[in-house]
């Protein structure tokens, strides 16, 4: 028995044998194919096995300790066959593996606790896989609140693609980010990508906790502003919390952002007066920069778009009339309790 149904596939386009298996079966064919085991040769024996395995060899059935070689042509034919239907079985078990399995799945995530369950998942590479699971399942509607700046633009490059069939596949895709997004060209360009098929996008400049909601069933949010460590929830009470008094609520007080180049007024204004505090705080260029999630050559065109509005040559005049007037400005009354 040469054991051809159970010969391992080589990868790729990879010769089935070594190079020293194929010199061996030389030298048999040309000893009018036969080959006496106590010829073989000690350094041979794992070439041999090669031969054996594979099927070019087999054992004379008048002898067992002669083997004979066997026509290539013929064994390719036969095991081609063989391989193919073995493909064509893995392909098949392989499709239908997920629905196979999904009533497990199921029970895996279902929650275990009347109520629902909190679930903590620590390292940003698992947060991130167990995120795309979520959604790669079939989603209709997933709230996003992404707070500090623009996201990287390898994250975006990663993600944008799922983002689109989720999208395509008729999901509600909401996401509010902060006004410094606007000033940042690949967020522009993922945003614009995005509303196109159909993703609304806001910004709000006020502070906010990052959170993510899918389906209104499940919220994921960073425990303790940890971003290693992630809280995913799925108790309905606190979904439903923080989807109402939370995100909506955020989502209500925000701007609209398609990606257009043109910034609202009054996310210029709103950002200027933040620069303005960190000028009269004496915090340094780079330090505003990074905390308002913009680049310094930004900040640095905010800084003499001011200078010309106020009528002066220098950052220290500028500082010198903004602290002025800052002290001639009066109190603001105190807030109403609502």
């Amino acid at each position: 028995m040469s054991g051809r149904d159970d010969v391992r596939v080589p990868s790729g386009g990879a010769s089935p044998v070594s190079s020293e298996a194929r010199q061996l079966y030389r030298h048999v064919v040309r000893a009018h194919g036969r080959l006496a085991l106590a010829d073989v040769h000690p350094d041979s024996k794992e070439h041999l096995s090669e031969l054996l395995h594979l099927g070019l060899l087999v054992p004379d059935s008048d002898n067992p300790d002669v083997l004979i070689a066997v026509d290539p042509m013929q064994l390719s034919m036969s095991l081609s066959s063989t391989w193919q239907r073995q493909a064509l079985e893995l392909l098949s078990r392989a499709v239908a593996l997920p629905g196979g399995l999904q009533d497990l799945a199921e029970e895996f995530h279902a929650p275990k606790e009347v109520g629902g369950t909190i679930e903590y998942v620590r390292g940003k590479v698992l947060i991130n896989q167990r995120l795309r699971q979520s959604v790669a399942n079939g989603v209709e509607e997933i709230l996003a609140a992404q707070p500090g700046g623009p996201r990287p633009p390898e994250v975006l490059a990663s993600t944008i693609q799922q983002d689109l069939d989720t999208l395509r596949r008729g999901a509600e895709v909401r996401t509010i980010y902060h006004p410094s997004t606007r000033y940042h060209q690949p967020t522009r360009d993922y945003v614009a990508t995005l509303a196109e098929a159909g993703g609304q996008f806001r910004t709000l400049d006020e502070p906010y906790t990052r959170l993510i909601i899918i389906d209104r069933r499940m919220a994921v949010l960073p425990v303790a502003d940890d971003l290693n460590l992630a809280a995913f929830i799925r108790d309905e009470a606190i979904v439903n919390y923080l989807a109402q008094e939370v995100f909506e609520r955020n989502w209500n007080r925000g701007l609209d952002f398609d990606g257009d180049r043109t910034v609202p007024q009054q996310v210029i204004s709103r950002l200027r007066q933040t620069i303005i505090d960190l000028l009269l705080q004496g915090t340094n260029h780079r330090v505003i920069a990074r905390r308002l999630g913009i680049s310094e050559r930004t900040l640095a065109r905010h800084l003499a778009e001011m200078r010309e509005e106020y009528n002066v040559e220098s950052l220290f005049q500028l500082g010198y009339v903004l602290a002025t007037r800052a002290a001639q400005a009066p109190p603001e009354p105190p807030a109403d309790f609502q």
